[in-house]
């Protein structure tokens, strides 16, 4: 069995209480990705999205200790307000793939995808799933072992998306 075959996809999966466009459009509006994108402490210093199959989302984020960090999404799907595919990396400042910046041997792009479903009570159940995309055997071995601190850094990512709701939320209301 290699190491690809035995490899597992990170899942994971949050109920937001705000129906499904607005959680959909937390993620397809540059304007509201930049009120909470990102892990916990993070802030966006810039973002540019063309929403499209074919397009990017580019972004810079400030970490805690003042270092510039950035990402692209290039999208693959982009299904409203179902779902969204795309290929996610580092990157450069240019929109180049880079490398991850405190760990080479993380898989240099992963497929990513998005879904968003209504539960008819005003709730919605988003979930995500994360494999590397034609990873080296390292990277795939990286990604495997990473799954505990993915969730840690999904969470509070999440989090961070259910205050920005909730506020949305409460300032609609």
């Amino acid at each position: 069995m290699t190491a690809a075959s035995q490899a597992k996809d990170f899942v994971m999966s949050r109920v937001f209480d705000a129906p499904r466009d607005l959680v959909w459009k937390a993620f397809t509006d540059v304007e509201q990705m930049k009120q909470w994108w990102g892990p916990k402490g993070f802030t966006v210093l810039r973002a540019d999205m063309d929403l499209r199959p074919g397009g990017s989302y580019h972004y810079a984020l400030k970490a805690p200790d003042g270092a510039t960090m950035w990402g692209k999404f290039v999208y693959r799907e982009v299904v409203p307000p179902e779902k969204l595919v795309f290929i996610n990396s580092f990157s450069d400042e240019n929109g180049g793939v880079t490398r991850h910046p405190l760990n080479p041997a993380w898989p240099l792009e992963l497929l990513s995808t998005f879904t968003f479903e209504g539960l008819g009570t005003g709730k919605t159940r988003f979930a995500l799933r994360w494999s590397p995309h034609k990873p080296t055997e390292a990277e795939q071995k990286t990604f495997d072992e990473g799954h505990g601190s993915m969730t840690q850094g999904w969470g509070g990512t999440l989090d961070m998306l259910e205050a920005y709701l909730a506020k949305k939320k409460a300032s609609a209301g």
